[in-house]
């Protein structure tokens, strides 16, 4: 009878045996899965540590260099407008969130700012120029603080040390970031595929992170992460700031937005970058088959949508005789619609920061951007100012809805949406009243914001009338060959001579050969420009030539000093060098004036010498 019951004994015994060993099993395996994902953790930290710190094996030779051969600071611009500095040592306290400067007996502060390093800032850390949320600046410490402070981790790595303006908005992403990092970088033999990006703005990686990516093969930085490395990080060599020479457009934050007063960058540098980025993304600018020529439509899917797109798209396809594409922010990867640009003949888009891709598209292709109602398109043009740059070669169209019924409004949207209901109920009225948003600062004009996030139902017909009215010609990439910027030399051997006819009347012969460079240009339209002015007057009589040779009578005085320049012009707008200034009396030979003279002679015209 006691035999089954140990039976039951030893099977009870087994069983809680065989449950205690999965017990443990299970809390073991769950723990080395924790350990095994912290462990993780820890190795890609450990990973990024070693590439920063080359596992600290250089950690004494680089504090001797710190405390000893000193630190260094080499900055280039007058202004902090126009400033990049670079540095030897540059140290980045993760704590106080501020940048250290270690003096020594050794450092080398070039050039020697003083205090107007504080009028206001050393320099912009973003191509947004004079912004004061984007101002740098460092503290300054005497090296012998470093033994009472934290252990320094050094990076090793080549850094350019900056702000993204906005990495969630396209247009800032490709205006403000990575095309002045391009050439930013290229300005600097220092520079190559492993420098280390350092963006200190305080913004998470955005969107469209692997953008920046595309820059080096380093993975780029962002101020949270700084402080996973230490306490206190030195930088071995950083440069910090931004050329501002590639931007060509200001938003308004001291006056209504437009393109900027002075455009240093032409198309043919944005060609450059827009090949660049093409390369990394492994897309190749192959030309469409005659019979294969296609327009692309940008569709919005949040707002600012087109009602009526499919009628619009079927209506361009008619119009060109071409087929019509979408693509959308929404449903395609950035580099699948850089393909399709890149390669077409006509981009369609409402205004927004999707229509910086038009700087893909191919030489002889059109941009139109579309319009709400009451917003005047020559208020805000950086696509136009894009289009029109030279050498980027393409036709530009913008079409405005003139029809109020053909619009719809969100007013209860939030603010930054285009909502108004927050406002006074006066305020409301007068913007549901008005006819065209009137030009304004950045950012939050409640009017601009109301006007521009309204949806459209575009009038069909008069598009089309206002694109044939526009278009030179119909678009057609592969007819249109890059645009010659090759400037004329100055003219040479400038000589005159001068007659006395009689006690009123006077004459003036001026010639001088070709520029150098001239015979080695295939240039059709070539004049010449002659400024003439009687000295110690305030103007001048400018003529413009076709030829070499020519002889001036009306206004010409005799016993009179004249100042005379010459220069040449290829096709209009190219522009030459004046040769030296002429100087004569009206009874004799001319004579030319030294070089270093030009500077005098030109401020007699009350222009500069670089007219």
């Amino acid at each position: 009878m006691q035999a089954p019951s140990c039976r039951m004994n030893v099977a009870a015994v087994l069983n809680g045996l065989l449950v205690s060993v999965v017990a443990a099993l299970l809390w073991k395996y769950a723990n080395l899965w924790e350990y095994a994902a912290q462990l993780e953790e820890e190795l890609l930290l450990t990973r990024q540590s070693q590439e920063l710190s080359q596992a600290r094996v250089d950690y004494h030779a680089a504090l001797l260099a710190l405390q000893e051969q000193g630190t260094r600071m080499i900055c280039s611009g007058k202004m902090h407008t126009d400033r990049i500095c670079r540095f030897d040592y540059l140290c980045y306290c993760t704590e106080a969130e501020e940048f250290v400067f270690f003096h020594s007996n050794a450092s080398v502060m070039l050039p020697n700012l003083g205090p107007r390093r504080f009028q206001p800032a050393l320099l912009d850390l973003s191509s947004v120029e004079d912004h004061n949320t984007q101002y740098f600046n460092f503290m300054e410490l005497p090296a012998a603080a470093l033994k009472f402070m934290p252990k320094p981790v050094f990076v090793p790595d080549v850094t350019l040390i900056l702000n993204r303006f906005n990495p969630d908005n396209l247009m800032h992403i490709f205006h403000d970031d990575i095309l002045p990092i391009f050439y930013t970088m290229s300005q600097y033999s220092d520079f190559d595929n492993e420098v280390r990006l350092v963006f200190m703005e305080g913004w998470g990686e955005g969107p469209h992170f692997d953008l920046y990516r595309l820059l080096s093969s380093k993975q780029p930085l962002l101020k949270e992460q700084l402080r996973n490395f230490g306490k206190l990080l030195c930088f071995t060599k950083s440069y910090v700031g931004l050329s501002k020479m590639t931007t060509w457009y200001q938003y308004g934050f001291v006056q209504p937005q437009g393109a900027k007063a002075n455009i240093l960058v032409s198309g043919n540098e944005i060609r450059q970058f827009a090949a660049f980025i093409m390369g990394k993304l492994n897309i190749t600018r192959e030309e469409s088959p005659e019979n294969n020529e296609y327009l692309v439509v940008f569709s919005r899917s949040i707002n600012r949508l087109i009602l009526n797109e499919a009628e619009l798209i079927l209506a361009l396809a008619q119009e060109f005789q071409m087929k019509a594409i979408t693509v959308s922010l929404e449903e395609h990867s950035l580099a699948e619609i850089i393909r399709v640009i890149s390669r077409a003949s006509v981009l369609v888009s409402m205004h927004g920061a999707q229509l910086i891709t038009s700087l893909f598209l191919p030489r002889g292709a059109a941009v139109v951007e579309l319009f709400p109602y009451a917003v005047n398109p020559d208020h805000y043009t950086p696509y136009k100012t894009l289009a029109s740059l030279p050498g980027m070669d393409l036709q530009y169209v913008a079409w405005k809805n003139t029809i109020e019924e053909n619009s719809v409004a969100f007013p209860d949207r939030p603010w930054e949406q285009g909502g108004i209901a927050h406002l006074e109920v006066e305020e409301q009225e007068r913007i549901l009243k008005s006819t065209e948003v009137p030009r304004h600062l950045c950012c939050r004009n409640p009017e601009w914001l109301f006007r521009i996030y309204q949806d459209t139902k575009v009038d069909i017909p008069s598009l089309l009338e206002v694109m044939r009215q526009t278009l030179k010609s119909k678009p057609n990439p592969k007819k249109v060959r890059p645009t010659s910027a090759v400037h004329p030399g100055r003219v040479r051997e400038p000589k005159c001579q001068t007659s006395v006819q009689a006690t009123n009347e006077a004459k003036m012969t001026v010639s001088w050969q070709i520029p150098w460079n001239l015979k080695y240009l295939k240039v059709r339209d070539v004049k010449y420009e002659v400024w003439i002015q009687e000295q110690g007057e305030n103007t001048y009589m400018p003529y413009i030539l076709p030829h070499q040779n020519y002889t001036f009578s009306e206004n010409i005085k005799p016993f009179t000093t004249y100042l005379v320049w010459v220069r040449c012009i290829f096709n209009k707008n190219l522009l030459g060098p004046f040769a030296d200034v002429l100087i004569l009396v009206t009874e004799t030979r001319c004579e030319q004036t030294a070089r270093e003279e030009m500077p005098l002679c030109f401020l007699l015209l009350g222009v500069s010498s670089e007219a």
